[in-house]
């Protein structure tokens, strides 16, 4: 087949969607199948590469300003006139058997979407956020953006949604009725080996951490996964576990977690590192006893799938049918406490970090669950299934 994979996001910008479209995309061309990969211009990427057997064109584009209405991310659009004839160009020149895109509120995902429209040619899109906010005031303006804009490029072209768990089937079921020419199940997807093999002690060692207890908070901070539930459980935790620490890393987009701990006096437990190189990643996940980030209920991402992968437990507050038919287990593969229960949440934390070999036994299972369900493997055969199946 000829696959056009086509995200705003792409390596080296980063993110959970960047770095799953660039593994589909190597996975694919791996396979024996022609790719090309259309996305946005980052600074110091060429504007044409071939690369792992991919031909990536990156189109000129202007950055959002990092407000908390485009959640403070790195966020391109390619929009301009010139556009639609530039894709157009492309995909006649590269004239792909189906189209996988990813992102459904980016330019160019619907000028693609039209193209593929106009061609006769099955597209089939992955969405990674849903357009939602915390905040009364930005979760309006992305419903009147969801509605007005989004969702009817959505019914002019219809695609075929990758469905990567069961909150984004109903997101999607009533965001875009209407624009929805079927449904695919694929959970995202991740590389086990690499956030395996980790030297934990030199994170212990290079933020003085030594052998206390270690609370692990994986990903960008951003309203959806603010960590002011995980600051507000850490009082109750250090009257239990007096030198344990909570490790921030990532991107400190949303800091009000920084204020709460100042308020509460806990500030001296707590060290946010912002962002640390991918491949310093599993030294965090080998230093770690636990880990915890999504707890606003909001979804089981990338971060924490790795973390299992990793062989760290994991606490969440989501539901244990989140992937439906892939069960996640309370106490069994990971640890699932109600959302936003700073009191919950201590109690389990405390619990998990005082029995050693309960933690072993659901990282085990843990890990297990990942190998056998969500290795970029077993997610790319689902994937081209799906394409194949598109094609035909």
């Amino acid at each position: 087949m000829r696959i056009a994979v086509v995200n705003n996001f792409y390596p080296p910008r980063v993110g959970g969607s960047a770095h799953l479209s660039e593994s589909l995309a190597k996975g694919y061309a791996a396979r024996g199948h022609e790719v090309l990969v259309i996305t946005a211009e980052h600074a110091g990427a060429p504007a044409l590469e071939d690369v792992d057997g991919i031909r990536v064109v990156r189109l000129p584009a202007v950055n959002l300003p990092r407000t908390r209405l485009a959640v403070n991310f790195d966020i391109a659009f390619c929009a301009r006139p010139s556009l639609p004839r530039r894709v157009g160009e492309l995909l006649d020149a590269f004239r792909p058997d189906v189209l996988h895109q990813h992102g459904q509120f980016f330019d160019l995902t619907w000028a693609t979407g039209l193209w593929a429209r106009r061609n006769g040619v099955p597209a089939m899109l992955s969405v990674h956020t849903r357009l939602e906010s915390p905040s009364r005031v930005y979760g309006a303006a992305f419903a009147v953006l969801d509605r007005f804009v989004v969702a009817p490029f959505m019914r002019r072209y219809k695609p075929t949604f990758v469905v990567m768990d069961v909150q984004m089937h109903d997101y999607i079921a009533e965001k875009y009725r209407g624009g929805i020419s079927g449904t695919v199940h694929t959970p995202v997807g991740i590389e086990p080996a690499r956030v395996r093999g980790g030297d934990g002690r030199l994170v212990r060692d290079r933020h003085g951490i030594g052998d206390a207890p270690m609370i692990l908070s994986t990903g960008h901070v951003i309203s959806l996964r603010d960590r002011l539930t995980l600051v507000e459980a850490m009082p109750a935790v250090l009257a239990a576990l007096p030198d344990a620490r909570l490790v921030v890393v990532g991107g400190i987009y949303y800091d009000a977690f920084l204020r709460r701990a100042r308020e509460l006096g806990v500030e001296h437990a707590i060290l946010a590192t912002g962002p640390v190189p991918r491949t310093d990643i599993p030294h965090y996940l080998a230093a770690a006893d636990i880990e915890c980030h999504d707890l606003r209920g909001y979804g089981f991402g990338t971060a924490s799938l790795e973390c299992m992968a990793a062989g760290v437990p994991v606490v969440s507050a989501v539901r244990e049918d989140n992937f439906g038919d892939i069960k996640l287990i309370d106490r069994g593969n990971v640890h699932l406490v109600p959302k936003e229960d700073p009191a919950a949440l201590a109690r389990r934390l405390v619990d998990a970090l005082r029995d050693p070999e309960e933690a072993r036994a659901i990282a085990r299972a843990g890990a297990e669950l990942v190998d056998e369900n969500f290795s970029m493997e077993a997610v790319l055969d689902k994937h081209l299934d799906a394409l194949q199946n598109l094609v035909r």
